[in-house]
C-alpha cells in the first residue's frame, strides 16, 4: 500500500495494481475503511480510498467542507498519486462529490459509480425541519447506533462493522459533521451533473431508506447522458458494508480492469 502525500491534502491509500485505478469517496459518516470490504475482493486491482476533509485522519484539515471543496481536493489527492486512468466511485455524499468532479471533464475519467448517491436534484423530503434534524443523527455513539440500525441498514452486520460505523461516524470536526446535512444535502448540482459525458452506472439498493431507488430514477438518472441504473436487493443505505460482493460485481462488470475504450451501451470495455 503507497501512502505518499502532502501534508495539506486528505489522506489516503494507495494500493497498485492492474487499472483503471477504482477511486472509492466515502458517505457522510464514513471514511477511507468504509470500503475495506469492498478492496478486499479487488486483490489485483489498482485502488485508492480517501478520508474526506474533516473526516477521520483528516480531520485536522481546515473547512471549509463543502461538496466544491471535497470535489477540489479529490482532484488534488489524484494528482498527488499520479493517478492517469481512473474510474470514480462514490457512495451517498461520496456520490455527489463524484458528480461534482467529473462535471469538470479531468483527464483519464473513464467513467462513475454512483452507490446510493446523493442526487444531482434533492428530494422533495429536504425539508429545513429534515435537515435539521439529520444534522443531529450523530451527536452521540447511541444515536449513530440508532440511526446505524434502523435508517441506515437493511441486513445483519458484524459487530466490528457495526463498531467502525459508530467510531468513523463520530471521528470528524464539527464543521465537517454539519455541513452535509445543514447545506451540502440541499445543494442543487443538475447543472454540474448535466455536465458528466463519460459513462455512468448508478447503483440504488432495494431496501435505502435514505436515497431511495424511486428517488435516484427520478432526481439522478435524468441528469447523466450516458447512465445504466440497478438495484441490488436486500440492501439498505451502506451498501458497501452491507453487500461487499454484490457490489464489486456490479463495478467490475461496468469497468473491467485494463480496459481503454467505451461501449456504446453505456459501459466499459477491454
Amino acid at each position: 500500500m503507497n501512502t505518499p502525500q502532502q501534508t495539506h491534502l486528505p489522506a489516503y491509500d494507495h494500493r497498485p495494481g492492474t487499472g483503471p485505478t477504482l477511486v472509492f469517496l466515502h458517505y457522510w459518516g464514513g471514511s477511507a475503511r468504509t470500503w475495506d470490504l469492498v478492496v478486499d475482493h479487488l486483490a489485483d486491482r489498482d485502488t485508492l480510498t480517501l478520508d474526506f476533509r474533516g473526516w477521520s485522519r483528516s480531520r485536522g484539515l481546515p473547512g471549509p467542507y463543502t461538496l466544491g471543496q471535497l470535489a477540489d481536493d479529490t482532484l488534488a489527492v489524484l494528482a498527488d498519486a499520479g493517478i492517469t486512468d481512473y474510474v470514480l466511485v462514490g457512495h451517498s455524499m461520496g456520490g455527489k462529490v463524484a458528480q461534482m468532479v467529473a462535471a469538470t471533464g479531468p483527464a483519464g475519467l473513464r467513467g462513475i459509480v454512483l452507490v446510493g448517491s446523493g442526487p444531482a436534484k434533492p428530494a422533495a423530503q429536504i425539508t429545513d425541519e429534515y435537515r435539521e434534524a439529520l444534522s443531529h443523527a450523530y451527536d452521540s455513539a447511541e444515536s449513530v447506533a440508532g440511526a446505524r440500525d434502523h435508517i441506515l441498514t437493511a441486513t445483519e452486520l458484524s459487530a466490528s462493522v457495526k463498531a467502525q460505523i459508530v467510531t468513523d461516524s463520530r471521528t470528524v470536526t464539527e464543521a465537517a459533521r454539519t455541513e452535509w446535512p445543514l447545506r451540502g444535502i440541499a445543494q442543487d448540482i443538475t447543472e454540474h451533473t448535466r455536465m458528466v459525458g463519460v459513462p455512468a452506472l448508478v447503483i440504488a439498493g432495494e431496501n435505502d431508506q435514505v436515497e431511495p431507488a424511486d428517488v435516484l430514477r427520478c432526481n439522478l438518472v435524468p441528469y447523466l447522458s450516458r447512465a445504466h441504473f440497478m438495484v441490488i436487493p436486500r440492501t439498505g443505505h451502506l451498501i458497501p458494508l452491507e453487500v461487499p460482493a454484490e457490489l464489486v460485481d456490479a463495478i467490475t462488470a461496468f469497468a473491467p480492469a485494463a480496459c481503454p475504450a467505451a461501449r456504446p451501451d453505456g459501459g466499459l470495455h477491454p
